[in-house]
């Protein structure tokens, strides 16, 4: 899962990513509007948390023109003022949840958490295809409720197929949402992350295709879906 961080308060804007690496998310980080503009015009993020006080551009105008791309990242909007109309702005907008400095760390990954449920169409914490059962908040993994070793990049790449359920996923989709800037991550280290996946998982009776020269897909069980 992939998050961009436009915060201009090196301090806050550090312990934040700092504390999201920790948790398995790949996080960028910009500190000024413009450059959180040319970021998101640029690149595929699945969460956006977002200063509205930031230099250069403010926060409403970066998100006035992500959704005008008609991108679905999911947006968290962080502000010093508790101000009624900048929510009600926010909201109209397109931003998806709204925090008032100072917060809680806890609460701000608590809230990613349940932006990044809603983002995989989960309605509770567990996700559940076939025989795997994925669970949101501690991002582990069980097969018929044993629990399963796996690695950072595993994780990421469980969550990046299980949103993406019975659909396709390329080697570039799969590289833009599990790396950072900076990262190098070739086509051939993504085969291998799979490999090592698909093992792990296989055994329980969870597939997953690789569509040669396409990508890959964890394919729904016969009669079954994923549900939460």
């Amino acid at each position: 899962m992939r998050i961009l961080l436009a915060e201009d308060d090196k301090v806050l804007a550090d312990g934040l990513c700092r504390s999201l690496r920790q948790s398995g998310y790949a996080v960028d980080h910009v500190s000024d509007g413009a450059d959180a503009d040319a970021a998101l015009a640029a690149n595929s993020f699945d969460l956006v948390i977002l200063d509205l006080g930031l230099p250069r551009m403010n926060g409403l105008e970066v998100l006035r023109r992500l959704r005008a791309r008609k991108t679905g990242s999911a947006v968290l909007i962080l502000t010093a003022a508790d101000s009624v109309e900048q929510r009600v702005r926010g909201l109209d907008l397109g931003a998806d949840d709204f925090m008032s400095k100072p917060f809680a760390l806890t609460e701000l990954e608590a809230r990613v958490r349940a932006l990044v449920r809603r983002a995989m169409g989960a309605t509770s914490t567990q996700i559940r295809v076939g025989s795997l059962t994925y669970d949101q908040v501690g991002r582990t993994a069980f097969i018929e409720e044993q629990p399963i070793e796996l690695s950072a990049r595993e994780v990421g790449l469980l969550e990046i197929l299980l949103q993406r359920t019975g659909r396709l996923v390329s080697k570039e989709q799969i590289v833009n949402h599990l790396c950072e800037w900076g990262e190098e991550v070739s086509h051939n280290a993504v085969e291998v992350y799979m490999h090592r996946l698909r093992r792990k998982l296989e055994g329980g009776g969870v597939r997953i295709a690789t569509v040669r020269g396409l990508g890959y897909c964890l394919e729904r069980p016969p009669d079954a879906g994923a549900s939460a």
